[in-house]
C-alpha cells in the first residue's frame, strides 16, 4: 500500500473513477489546470482533458444546476464546491432539485451518480466564512446521502462508493486533515459501504461517537479517560444520511452511556437527532443522560477558534460526567 495524505487519497480516487468510467467528470471553481484551491484535482485535466475536468464560473447555484442537468442525462458529475460555507447559494438546487429528482418522476428519471465534494470545518484559522460544518442542514433532506471521512483510507473508499452510488451524495471533506492526516492506502480501486458506522475501539463503560476531524479529538479524550480507568467504545459515524442507528444502539445498550461530539453548533446539530433516537431505542439501558459536546451557538470566530471548538478537554469532561453520574 502507498502512504498518502487525505488530499492525495481523494485525488487518487477521482483518478481511478475517471479511468474506470468515462461518464465521470469533475468541475468547479479553479479545479482545472490549477487543481483546485487545495489541489485535490491536481493533474486530472492534464490526464483526461478539458472536457472531463474543467473550471466553472464563480456561481455555486450554477455549478449545482449544471451538475443536476449532466446527471439527469446519464453523466456522473463530481462537482466541487470550493468551501462548504459557499454551498448555501446552491441550497435550492440541491434540496429542491437534486434530492427530489427521482421522487417527483416516480423513478422515471433521476440524478443518481451525482456527487458534491466540499471541504468543511475549522482548524485552519479561516474565520466564519471558511470554517462552518453544514451537515445538519442536508441531513433534513430525504433523497440525499451525506458522507464524511476521517482519514485517507476512508476518504478514498467512501468517495469511490459515493461516485458509484445510485443516489446523489454530498461528500464533506475535513480540510483540517487534508495534509495533516496520512496513512496506508491501497493503490487499487476499492469501496467502503455507505451508511455504515465503524466501531473504531471497543470498550465497556461509555460510547463516544463522532465523525470527520473530530475523531482525532475524541481519540485524545478517550486516552485521557483511559488513564482514569474508563473504558470507552469509540464509533465513527462516517455517514450522516443515512446514519447507522443500529450499530450505535448496539454499543449504547452495552455501555449504557453515550457522548456525541461534533464541530457544528449545538442547537439543531445532528447530535440532537442521534440523542433522540438513542433515547428511544436504548431508554431502559441508559445509565446517564446523553452528553453532547459541540461547537457554540455563535458564528465561527477567528480569534477565539480554540475556545469555540469541541476539543478533547471538553470531551473528556463529558465522558467523566457521564460515567460518574
Amino acid at each position: 500500500m502507498a502512504k498518502m495524505n487525505m488530499l492525495q487519497a481523494i485525488n487518487n480516487a477521482l483518478d481511478l473513477a475517471m479511468a474506470k468510467d468515462d461518464t465521470v467528470v469533475c468541475f468547479g471553481e479553479d479545479v482545472g489546470h490549477f487543481g483546485g484551491v487545495f489541489r485535490a484535482t491536481s493533474k486530472l485535466q492534464e490526464k483526461y482533458g478539458k472536457a472531463r475536468c474543467f473550471n466553472t464560473p464563480l456561481t455555486e447555484q450554477g455549478i449545482a444546476g449544471f451538475a443536476n442537468g449532466m446527471a439527469a442525462q446519464g453523466m456522473k458529475p463530481v462537482a466541487e464546491i470550493q468551501f462548504a460555507d459557499y454551498i448555501f447559494p446552491a441550497f435550492d438546487q440541491i434540496v429542491n432539485e437534486t434530492a427530489k429528482f427521482r421522487y417527483r418522476s416516480g423513478n422515471e428519471f433521476n440524478v443518481g451518480g451525482l456527487v458534491f465534494r466540499s471541504p468543511y470545518g475549522g482548524g485552519i484559522a479561516g474565520g466564519h466564512y471558511h470554517s462552518q460544518s453544514p451537515e445538519a442542514y442536508f441531513a433534513h433532506t430525504p433523497g440525499l446521502k451525506v458522507v464524511i471521512p476521517r482519514d485517507p483510507y476512508q476518504a478514498k473508499g467512501l468517495l469511490l462508493a459515493s461516485i458509484a452510488s445510485q443516489d446523489p451524495v454530498i461528500f464533506f471533506e475535513p480540510k483540517k486533515l487534508y495534509r495533516a492526516s496520512t496513512g496506508e492506502v491501497p493503490e487499487e480501486y476499492y469501496e467502503i459501504e455507505l451508511g455504515k458506522a465503524e466501531v473504531v475501539r471497543e470498550g465497556k463503560d461509555v460510547t463516544v461517537l463522532a465523525w470527520g476531524a473530530q475523531m482525532e479529538i475524541v481519540d485524545k479524550a478517550v486516552a485521557m479517560a483511559q488513564e482514569q480507568g474508563v473504558s470507552c467504545e469509540v464509533i465513527d459515524l462516517r455517514s450522516i444520511l443515512p446514519w447507522d442507528a443500529d450499530t450505535v444502539a448496539a454499543s449504547v445498550m452495552k455501555t449504557g452511556r453515550l457522548v456525541i461530539n461534533h464541530e457544528a453548533p449545538l442547537t439543531g446539530g445532528f447530535a440532537g437527532e442521534i440523542a433522540a433516537t438513542m433515547q428511544k431505542m436504548c431508554f431502559l439501558q441508559l445509565e446517564s443522560p446523553i452528553e453532547r459536546v459541540c461547537g457554540m451557538d455563535t458564528p465561527y470566530p477567528l480569534a477565539l477558534e480554540k475556545e469555540y471548538v469541541a476539543d478533547h478537554l471538553k470531551t473528556y469532561e463529558a465522558i467523566m460526567r457521564s460515567v460518574n453520574f
